[in-house]
């Protein structure tokens, strides 16, 4: 998915400057990194804060057009208002295409309901990721993996090293390998005791 969003050079800062930003419907933001020096940027508040909801749109190279120069970044932080749903400030970081950079990718379990582990012998489907921080070049990053479990049974793990990822693309992390981020686990309580037969015999 692609995201293009607007934005103008500010060249006022400060928090007043902020506040006076967001009253006009504008959100303040910096853009950083590579060989170009920071800019402080405002965006509309409306179309960033839609972009924001969508899960592509926090691990996608965006083009950011500023003042008519378009710029390749991805989102590194979002700052928001404690109890509303406003968007107080937004970091971006400059990527170059023939330099490898990390950014952290959604991670989809499917299947892990109607695994045989699940469906038929009543484990439990348990995780300890929603993301994976990965490193590769720009044009080579997923928006996100999926991890189909529809084969699992009880006992059955998962590690990152399991993980296939893209051609040319790493975990930024490559030395937890080993970690488990996914099981099935027993039912709770152990397994559940079979049946007696109604013609056997009582002892």
């Amino acid at each position: 998915m692609e995201f293009n969003l607007k934005a103008a050079k500010r060249d006022v800062t400060g928090t007043g400057a902020s506040r006076r930003l967001r009253h006009a419907g504008t959100t303040p933001g910096i853009i950083y990194g590579g060989d170009a020096p920071v800019v402080q940027i405002s965006l509309d508040h409306n179309d960033l804060f839609h972009a924001l909801r969508k899960e592509a749109f926090h691990s996608s190279m965006l083009t950011i057009e500023v003042d008519g120069v378009a710029q390749t970044a991805v989102l590194r932080d979002v700052q928001w208002h404690p109890f509303r749903q406003i968007v107080l400030h937004v970091d971006f970081q400059r990527v170059d295409a023939t330099h490898a950079t990390h950014i952290k990718v959604p991670v989809h379990f499917l299947n892990h309901d109607a695994c045989p582990g699940v469906k038929l012998n009543g484990g439990v489907f348990s995780h300890v990721i929603n993301e994976l921080d990965l490193k590769g070049l720009p044009g080579k990053l997923p928006a996100f993996l999926e991890i189909d479990m529809k084969s699992m049974n009880v006992g059955d793990v998962i590690h990152l090293s399991d993980i296939k990822l893209p051609e040319g693309v790493e975990l930024a992390h490559a030395t937890e390998g080993s970690k488990v981020i996914a099981s099935i686990a027993a039912p709770r309580g152990g397994a559940a005791e079979p049946e007696a037969d109604e013609g056997e015999a009582k002892a």
